[in-house]
């Protein structure tokens, strides 16, 4: 039995009996017993979602397991049953962390021959001198990787197609998603492998991809050992993004003279003009969805694959990112009813259009840019060959997670009967 099996037996069998203590908790100190028991259970669950979620949600839910043990503590404390309570609260707690190692993704890729003649285009500025502070372009050097340093002014396209052009056989890019997205698409036109370094400041594209986004050097290994696996691409009129495009709020506020300063301020600045009672009409977007009614969209994300969301747009990853399919959110306040509540739509799709009166301003892969409609979205199926290294996890941390509690368990039983933790 592998040790992503046993870790899944281990966390059925400690949640079962720190179930077993509960009902003999809730049973012997009747009713005192069977409400700590309750808040226990709660407790557990929400410990479970903060573990799961992200930003100000994980912090609320923490809070709120520490709330309820404490509640049960207290309900305890002149009762009979506070061992067995302690003891299903160890149980639970052990169980939790057993199942964190059996939903732990990693994939063995199939082996690839490193190519002979791989380049890196790197920019020493990107992420606060990342690539530089790790000297990348020594380390290319000693795994037979030819760097290109990227400098303020230069042509990156001609750049990575001159390098074709002299015979490279693989690209990678250290810098940004726009650079990553840039480089991909040359690779998907020659078809040849892509590596992603992760020197960027977020490198949202290195983690949904299953890339180590501690490991900059080490991404480099992708070319020397590493496997490969096929992904998608997406593009709207024609240009290529490997992770999303924001219109509405956001992309107006990317447009804006200090964004990058006061990112937080400027978005509040900007967020009246589009949820007010009268918004402007150059702010108008329309598309087609699955639901009919009118809205005033104040948020529409289209992403390379579909995200998994939390309670702020686009915070989550990608569990897939070679589904085939665009994943589409919306965020709107109906209107007709002169309210102000807000609604939240996602769905999948192949292709995806949006029409405007004039042009858009939009955020594509975190770059600010002023498209023309109509907005046309399309993806390409597995249309880059991208190589990671095998010490890297080679697929996203969101792959196996699961959605709740009951998926959870649904997903336990599937790992300690066939040792796979995907859906």
């Amino acid at each position: 039995m592998g040790s992503r099996r046993a870790a899944a037996v281990t966390a059925l069998v400690l949640l079962v009996a720190s179930l077993v203590m509960v009902v003999i908790a809730s049973t012997r100190g009747f009713p005192r017993g069977l409400i700590a028991a309750g808040m226990l259970v709660l407790a557990f669950i929400a410990a479970w979602e903060a573990i799961r979620r992200r930003g100000r949600s994980r912090l609320l839910l923490a809070l709120l397991a520490v709330l309820l043990l404490v509640g049960m503590g207290t309900v305890l404390l002149t009762g009979r049953v506070l061992d067995e309570a302690i003891v299903a609260a160890v149980l639970m707690v052990l169980a939790t962390v057993a199942a964190r190692r059996a939903f732990h993704i990693r994939v063995s890729l199939p082996p690839a021959p490193a190519p002979s003649r791989a380049v890196v285009v790197w920019n020493p500025r990107s992420g606060g001198g990342k690539a530089a502070a790790a000297h990348l372009d020594e380390e290319a050097r000693k795994r037979g990787l030819e760097p290109i340093e990227l400098h303020p002014g230069d042509d990156l396209e001609q750049l990575v197609r001159d390098a074709v052009a002299r015979g490279a056989d693989g690209l990678a890019a250290a810098g940004g998603d726009g650079t990553q997205a840039l480089v991909a698409s040359i690779a998907a036109e020659y078809d040849l492998p892509f590596a992603c370094i992760p020197a960027g400041t977020r490198n949202h594209f290195a983690l949904d991809l299953g890339v180590d986004r501690d490991d900059v050097v080490g991404a480099l290994d992708a070319f020397v050992s590493g496997g490969e696996r096929r992904v998608d691409l997406a593009e709207v009129n024609g240009r290529v993004f490997v992770n999303n495009v924001s219109l509405g709020v956001y992309a107006e506020a990317v447009q804006r003279p200090g964004y990058r300063d006061a990112k937080l301020r400027t978005m509040l600045d900007t967020m009246p003009e589009f949820a007010g009672p009268a918004p402007a009409q150059n702010h108008e977007l329309r598309f087609a969805s699955p639901s009919e009614s009118a809205d005033q969209a104040l948020v529409v994300q289209v992403s390379n694959n579909s995200y998994r969301l939390g309670t702020v747009l686009g915070s989550g990853t990608r569990p897939r990112i070679d589904d085939g399919r665009l994943g589409i959110a919306v965020i709107s306040t109906p209107t007709g009813d002169g309210g102000h509540r807000v609604a939240w739509r996602q769905w999948d799709a192949s292709t995806f259009v949006v029409e405007s009166d004039s042009a858009v301003p939009a955020g594509v892969d975190g770059e600010a840019l002023m498209l023309e409609p109509p907005l046309r979205f399309a993806i390409h199926p597995g249309a880059l060959r991208v190589r990671i290294a095998p010490q890297h996890p080679g697929a996203s941390p969101s792959a196996a997670d699961p959605h709740g509690f009951i998926d959870a368990v649904r997903r336990l039983l599937r790992i300690a009967r066939t040792g796979d933790p995907r859906a």
